[in-house]
């Protein structure tokens, strides 16, 4: 016996037409990439999206078409999120981050038929388009006086395209299981590999992330800095539930440098922003030169890689700042978990939530996870034991676009995402991540944890940012070699950091060897690239060695 209820598909553009009937006149404020700020309603933008989903069906862009975006977070390329996948045409996210060869492989693999680009990014494409074999054409998202001088063959003005096209247009309704955008993971090993989200599996999410982290969640009265990138994953899905809780959607453009970061936010009075830890570190160092954090802001949402401790004290104790850590991929939409307090930790201690805070937290609803041994065995829920994490639910991939070899070994015979992160989930649910599996340094057939190594030694005050690597031991097989980046300011020496660590981790765990540099190679996502920093110390000895 099925239910009496109406068999209404979950579609994207129903976002868009909630948040134009419900919060009309809330509004989505951009900083062009022409430099100034751009402000209008929700309900501006859904005409907008309209004009744009008729300017594509002139250009031929039918049902499973893949269109292409190189474009900073604005509010035209929110209007590329909506009108494209209200045809039923895919969303092709591309991150300019990734080297020119993983664009080269992605486009063509991906086989979009029309890219649409920033200007900032019109010399990449110019170097890159005889390459794109199945691009038709380029739409540079700006207006007449903007655009550029340019080679690019069948070029066009997106404005324009706007300008000859009517906002008479009726969203489509079609089948949930859709696909609606793609994104490519950075491709640390191997060629890129890509996740195709469905319409269900993106309002889905969308949804299940406004359920599942409360209190952290953005509601009509908030404003919302996206400073994750619109190019990657989705933006952590922001572009979506914002407009469904009726927030204010706050977007900082091509700028994401500390000064430029602080002055949106204190002006459009943000009040919920999320970003990577490199990107918060950065907002962190201009809030402490100015000796206050912008007007408003209250919460802080951070992924990507694992926060230290110290950049967690640094929002919560001294600047009052409430900092949630999330945990995800490209290939879980991506926000599979976030860290949400409960009633229970009211009473912690400060240095207790803290501890508390530093854990990934519990998954979304919609999100079974689990660890597993080597062989795949399920491990018990303790806290104690430590596994790879395996996921699944309505937003996990269940296999790579086109890449059946990727998708066996990522796809166990349960039909779980293998993740590739190690980890511990307590009783509650909370889960620990303590390494990518690549990254985990085994000595003497003991394993460090490289995440936990450098989120010690970055509780220093003069250690901006730090990565722990195996290097090659003679006897021990692999030894860690800590890579450090010194704040402005601060002078320390291989046995200052050594001294530093002696109480506060085990013996054995202690780095043979400390190297200062100036900056860390940071991968297409902004994480640290251990595979880089392997790569420069390949031939490193260690002076145990």
């Amino acid at each position: 016996m099925f239910g009496n209820m109406m068999n209404q598909p979950l579609m994207i553009s129903s976002i868009i037409k909630h948040a134009a009937r419900n919060h009309s006149r809330q509004e989505i404020v951009s900083r062009s990439v022409e430099g100034p700020i751009h402000r209008y309603t929700y309900s501006d933008a859904n005409g907008r999206m309209k004009q744009l989903a008729n300017a594509l069906e002139r250009l031929g862009v039918v049902k499973g078409n893949r269109v292409a975006t190189l474009a900073w977070n604005t509010y035209r390329h929110v209007e590329l999120y909506y009108a494209i996948s209200g045809l039923g045409a895919i969303c092709h996210t591309i991150n300019p981050r990734l080297f020119r060869e993983q664009i080269e492989y992605i486009v063509n693999h991906a086989e979009d038929k029309y890219l649409f680009l920033d200007l900032t990014f019109v010399p990449l494409v110019e170097a890159l388009a005889p390459l794109f074999k199945p691009v038709k054409g380029f739409v540079v998202m700006t207006d007449r006086d903007h655009m550029p001088d340019s080679s690019l063959p069948n070029l066009m003005c997106y404005e324009e395209l706007l300008d000859a096209e009517s906002d008479d247009h009726e969203w489509q309704s079609f089948d949930e299981n859709t696909a609606s955008m793609m994104c490519y993971t950075s491709g640390t090993t191997g060629n890129p590999k890509g996740s195709l989200y469905s319409h269900r599996s993106t309002v889905l999410h969308a949804l299940c992330v406004l359920a599942s982290i409360g209190r952290v969640a953005t509601g009509s009265t908030d404003s919302f800095l996206a400073i994750v990138p619109m190019f990657h994953v989705a933006a952590w899905g922001n572009a979506y539930s914002v407009p469904i809780a009726g927030g204010r959607l706050v977007l900082p453009g091509p700028r994401y440098d500390g000064e430029s970061l602080f002055e949106l936010m204190d002006a459009e009075k943000v009040t919920i922003t999320a970003g990577v830890p490199t990107i918060v570190t950065t907002l962190l160092d201009e809030i402490r030169k100015r000796g206050r954090k912008p007007n408003g802001l209250r919460r802080m949402l951070c992924g990507g890689s694992a926060p230290s401790r110290a950049l967690v004290e640094a929002y919560e104790n001294d600047y009052g700042v409430d900092f949630y850590q999330g945990w995800g991929m490209t290939e879980t939409s991506p926000i599979a978990a976030v860290n949400v307090p409960r009633t229970e930790h009211a009473a912690l201690s400060n240095e207790e939530r803290i501890d508390m805070k530093l854990k990934c937290g519990y998954s979304n609803f919609g999100v079974e996870a689990r660890i597993v041994d080597d062989a795949g065995t399920a491990m018990p829920q303790d806290g104690q034991a430590t596994g790879q994490l395996a996921v699944r639910g309505p937003y996990i991939i269940s296999s790579y676009y086109n890449d059946d070899e990727a998708t066996a070994a990522a796809i166990d015979a349960d039909g779980w995402f293998l993740t590739g992160d190690v980890a511990s989930i307590d009783p509650d649910g909370y889960i620990l991540l303590t390494d990518r599996s690549k990254d985990l340094i085994k000595s003497g057939g003991e394993w460090i944890s490289s995440i936990d190594l450098e989120n010690t030694v970055m509780s220093h005050e003069g250690i901006a940012e730090a990565a722990a690597i195996a290097c090659h031991h003679p006897k021990w097989e692999e030894r860690p070699l800590l890579v450090v980046v010194l704040r402005n300011g601060f002078e320390l020496d291989r046995q200052d950091v050594l001294d530093f660590l002696e109480d506060k981790i085990v013996k054995w765990w202690m780095p043979d060897d400390v190297v200062f540099v100036d900056e860390l190679p940071h991968g297409a996502t902004g994480k640290v690239s251990k595979l880089e920093l392997r790569e420069q110390f390949k031939d490193y000895e260690l002076p145990t060695a």
